[in-house]
């Protein structure tokens, strides 16, 4: 499984206070993952400070105690 965060540095409030905007979207978005149960296909948009939708993020991969591709 892979948990997979993407931000839009050009989008939304992000202006000259990048690093500013992106840490707090990470604290924000950070501590509101116990709230979902980290299974391949969970994910939700991510805000800016303006309530802009600048990303997302998801988990990606098999379920857990699934076989992989391949095996018998």
């Amino acid at each position: 499984m892979k948990f997979v965060l993407e931000v839009d540095l050009e989008a939304g409030r992000m202006g000259g206070e990048t690093a500013a905007e992106l840490g707090r979207i990470l604290r924000y978005w950070g501590g509101n993952l116990h709230h979902y149960a980290l299974r391949p296909g969970d994910g939700s948009g991510v805000y800016d400070s303006g309530y802009a939708e600048v990303g997302a993020w998801r988990v990606t991969g098999r379920p857990e105690g699934a076989p992989r591709e391949g095996s018998a």
